[in-house]
């Protein structure tokens, strides 16, 4: 498919090149002309006129007129100062729309050769999943659906925190306070189950550090010694080394937890592609931080330690081994990411992971780098701000999270009430409104969530992401909903409108037609930045943009056979490319509703 930006590009090139001779590796400055002004392209004559030697007007008039007279489909032109405006033709917009008609594989690039892996998830097994981490999930999920439409081999992974004392903390209340409670016993799910006891374990340990600063403790010592505490600490030193009764009990937790995680994961719609446990990666590392001893990259302190001073980086010292030879999360990612690149030959890696581990993913990055490992630089830190209520910020231990099975299951209800509320779902089955009102509430919170820049803190309100009318997924959905209605009602009534269109285009039919020639770009744009908001905000605008023309222009109910076909087959590629683009989101769009 013919872009273009390239041939507008190439098209002023001869011309430049034919009034001013041959440019030396000069780039022309051209852009989307401005919605003020008329014109589709707009080239900035200023950095030419040393090559004309007349003035901005002039420059513009001149080359505009070479243009115009030397390439059929550009028709018109206008200055603006210093700024050439130029104005496609309609029958060149007409060839644009039947190659985008022709091409089943819109909006996807062809195959890079290269293989991106992308972590996200990455959750702890002493709780469920909560709002911080459906923006992880979606954040991950859509950017490797980019990626993929951008003709890369993309490998998704889950990096599951298994170990250490916050599991231990939960299996220890669960041990002490539990009586033997299951998922079954309970009709909890595992996940929840779990949290309980995390929360439940908090709950004692505050109660035994205020007992013992009431008995003359300071609070630092009360929060070191508090019984509980130590048990928790007793219980990883056991799994570390694997006793059988540690071991089996968390191995029976877990469990619970993997199941309940599989359900939540289902109803958000992601998936992976490899499941990683920390409880096996621990140790990867290791090796690696004896080969940087040797290296002289790291040093040992007089506790046995091993550490890596970046200071004259403008770092800190860094901690890679405790003295006893337990690992830190900093082992584990060097080996991780040496694995991860020698298995699968990756070109690059991307984690997902919020904003408070910027720090650790830019020591990680360095420390490969002066262990010698080229591909360091292929390492990418895709972090995301956090997610916030409107009655403030969450808090695990505390149990005031914001559970995601909760959202999930308010958000299905809200969409189901509100569509209802509209008439939505008149004549839909029960089942068909279930189903609709599944998507609608699962649609509004991710395209909420997708909608804002990944790296700024976001504001969660469920019942402005399910507005009908506003820029939400909703809106996006119905209007989807509403195009596939049309197009029933077409085969309904025999209108056939696959021919080829010879119908004139009206102004509004070729910007509609415009702003489906930006899509690849604009998957292409996502790509780079990896972000899934330059989606979203194309699906709202082209939705909005289709809205104001059905508003204004009839489509079944046109009398010319030609312009009611022309303007059916806009309004099918519309609807493709919409529920193109929401794919990209992990968002499905209705074909009624």
């Amino acid at each position: 498919m013919m872009k273009t930006e390239n041939f507008v590009s190439e098209a002023i090139l001869r011309s430049v090149e034919a009034l001013y001779g041959k440019l030396d590796g000069e780039q022309l400055q051209i852009q989307k002309t401005r919605k003020e002004f008329e014109g589709d392209y707009t080239l900035v004559t200023f950095p030419l006129l040393r090559r004309s030697r007349k003035s901005p007007e002039a420059t513009a008039t001149e080359i505009g007129e070479h243009v115009v007279a030397h390439t059929p489909e550009i028709r018109a032109f206008n200055v603006i100062k210093g700024f050439l405006n130029l104005t496609l033709d309609a029958s060149f917009w007409q060839a644009r729309f039947a190659e985008i008609a022709a091409d089943a594989a819109y909006g996807t690039a062809p195959d890079t050769g290269r293989t991106i892996m992308i972590e996200y998830s990455s959750p702890n097994t002493n709780k469920p999943l909560h709002l911080g981490h459906i923006r992880n999930n979606l954040l991950g999920y859509s950017v490797a659906q980019i990626l993929k439409a951008n003709g890369h081999r993309v490998i998704k992974v889950n990096l599951v925190n298994d170990r250490g004392i916050h599991i231990c903390k939960s299996m220890l209340a669960w041990k002490l306070y539990g009586g033997g409670e299951t998922p079954e016993s309970s009709g909890m799910k595992g996940d929840h189950l779990v949290g309980k006891y995390y929360v439940e374990f908090d709950k004692h340990y505050k109660e035994q550090i205020k007992e013992l600063v009431a008995g003359g403790a300071t609070e630092e010592e009360a929060k070191k010694n508090a019984p509980i505490m130590r048990e928790a600490q007793e219980m990883l030193r056991r799994w570390e080394a694997k006793d059988p009764e540690v071991y089996e009990l968390w191995q029976t937790m877990n469990g619970w937890v993997y199941k309940g995680f599989d359900v939540t994961y289902k109803e958000l719609g992601v998936d992976f592609d490899k499941v990683y446990y920390e409880s096996q990666t621990y140790l990867l590392g290791k090796s690696i931080v004896e080969e940087g001893l040797q290296k002289g990259v790291f040093y040992r302190r007089p506790d046995n330690s091993v550490w890596i001073d970046l200071t004259g980086d403008g770092l800190d010292e860094k901690l890679l081994l405790r003295g006893d030879g337990t690992s830190v999360y900093m082992t584990q990612d060097l080996g991780t990411a040496y694995r991860r690149f020698e298995d699968n030959k990756l070109d690059d890696m991307i984690y997902v992971v919020g904003n408070e581990q910027n720090y650790h993913f830019q020591v990680l990055k360095l420390v490969l780098k002066k262990l010698g490992y080229a591909w360091s630089d292929h390492i990418t830190h895709l972090s995301y701000g956090m997610v916030e209520l409107p009655e403030g910020k969450m808090k695990s231990r505390e149990g005031t999270v914001v559970d995601a099975d909760d959202l999930i299951a308010a958000m299905v209800q809200t969409a189901r009430e509100m569509s209802d509320e509209l008439g939505k779902l008149d004549g839909c089955s029960e089942e068909e409104a279930a189903a609709v009102s599944h998507m609608v509430g699962l649609g509004a919170l991710k395209y909420f969530i997708l909608k804002v820049d990944p790296k700024k803190t976001m504001l969660f309100d469920p019942r402005e992401s399910i507005d009908f009318n506003g820029n939400t997924g909703p809106f996006i959905q119905y209007t989807h909903a509403r195009i596939r209605s049309i197009l029933r009602k077409a085969a309904e009534a025999g209108i056939a409108y696959d021919a080829p269109v010879t119908a004139t285009y009206l102004p509004e039919e070729i910007e509609l037609v415009k702003s489906l020639t930006e899509y690849p770009a604009t998957v292409a744009a996502a790509g780079e930045n990896f972000a899934p908001s330059i989606v979203a905000a194309y699906a709202y605008e082209l939705a909005k943009q289709f809205n104001g023309y059905y508003h204004d222009h009839s489509i079944l109910r046109e009398e010319q056979a030609d312009v009611r076909c022309m303007r059916l087959q806009l309004a099918q590629q519309v609807a493709r490319v919409l529920k193109s683009a929401m794919a990209l989101l992990g968002i499905d769009v209705p074909e009624r509703m």
